[in-house]
């Protein structure tokens, strides 16, 4: 049985269910706040990472998702995203001391989708000295990102999934700062969706794929 030990989310709708993400944090899947949302997935039993802790007979930390955030600091509309992007709450748990209080053995990231989605500059690809208005842009907001979770969790096995519905220019990029990084990737492929979210199926798709990589890498 593969363990990958205390496990951190770093999401986006796509990791989210009501009542498993901080407070004052906006789910997707919330059928009993939100029944208007068209999906198939009623469950938090349904979604991928519920499923992957469960059969990886891991721990689940904190799952710090929050629906519709982009890495950057530009989110759909052009709209200032400071106060939710990804950087923003890594940024927040490092400040008030989360990774020196909680031994985090895993980070699964699954970002971007938003960025893509929501046409954020891409920008370029940027490894140090990060102004306010390179993080207001896609590549260089993911390299900072990247960049202060291996700063902060030196220990830490960090897993960026990368969705399979991203522009090319997006994910290569992503995948290209991953490698400088020395931090693994999950590139999704076949990914059952309705509303451009995961359905029931899609959910253990993105599971069983990274179940399917981490058996991979546990034999190498």
């Amino acid at each position: 049985m593969i363990n990958v030990g205390n496990v951190l989310l770093l999401g986006d709708s796509y990791t989210t269910f009501e009542g498993h993400i901080p407070d004052g944090y906006v789910p997707y899947y919330a059928p009993k706040t939100r029944p208007d949302i068209e999906t198939d997935v009623k469950y938090v039993e349904q979604t991928w990472w519920h499923q992957l802790i469960k059969e990886t007979e891991s721990t689940l930390l904190l799952n710090c998702s929050w629906s519709g955030t982009t890495v950057c600091n530009t989110g759909h509309g052009g709209r200032d995203a400071s106060e939710w992007s990804f950087i923003t709450r890594l940024d927040r748990l490092i400040e008030a001391g989360y990774f020196q209080e909680n031994r985090v053995d895993t980070l699964l990231l699954f970002g971007g989708t938003n960025d893509s989605g929501a046409h954020s500059p891409l920008g370029e690809l940027q490894y140090a000295d990060w102004t306010k208005a390179d993080l207001k842009e896609a590549l260089p907001a993911f390299c900072y990102l990247l960049a202060r979770t291996r700063e902060k969790l030196p220990d830490t096995r960090v897993i960026c999934i990368v969705n399979a519905c991203l522009k090319p220019t997006y994910a290569d990029g992503y995948r290209t700062a991953c490698t400088h990084y020395g931090i693994e990737c999950v590139n999704l492929a076949d990914v059952d969706m309705q509303n451009g979210h995961p359905t029931v199926k899609g959910m253990e798709q993105i599971k069983d794929q990274i179940l399917q990589y981490l058996a991979q890498t546990e034999k190498n």
